[in-house]
């Protein structure tokens, strides 16, 4: 009895990796040029959604998730690359649109500030462990 309720938690698991993420991408986005619309998915992983925040627009259901598929999708038909749809997002919207910002002046507490913590965290445990051994 249990060694079938563990199989059968194993295989929807696997059947649930398997699947995998189909994003949030609704039909009436979609390009009809295979590769225009590989390129904007592409593109659409690598942005931040500004109302989610930790998830990419492809993953993400918010409206402005949608317009912002939408532009880029707009833009590719336009014959833009990807540089200038990335420049053109990081103008409009900051670095912090970029689910990995550019390591550049602007953006090196966004680098190294979590290294920095983790550093002085490790410090402090250092440190107390250290008071609480001499006793």
């Amino acid at each position: 009895m249990l060694k079938e309720k563990i199989l059968i938690i194993i295989i929807l698991f696997l059947i649930q990796l398997s699947l995998g993420s189909s994003g949030s991408v609704e039909p009436d986005e979609f390009l009809e040029n295979n590769e225009q619309e590989l390129r904007a998915r592409n593109i659409s992983k690598h942005i931040r959604c500004m109302v989610c925040q930790n998830q990419s627009i492809d993953d993400s259901d918010s409206p402005l998730a949608k317009d912002l598929r939408v532009l880029i999708r707009n833009k590719i038909k336009k014959g833009k690359n990807d540089d200038e749809i990335y420049k053109f997002l990081s103008d409009r919207y900051g670095d912090f649109i970029l689910l990995k910002p550019p390591l550049k002046f602007s953006t090196l507490a966004l680098w190294f500030l979590p290294f920095i913590f983790l550093g002085v965290g490790v410090f402090f445990i250092f440190i107390h462990n250290k008071k609480f051994n001499n006793f």
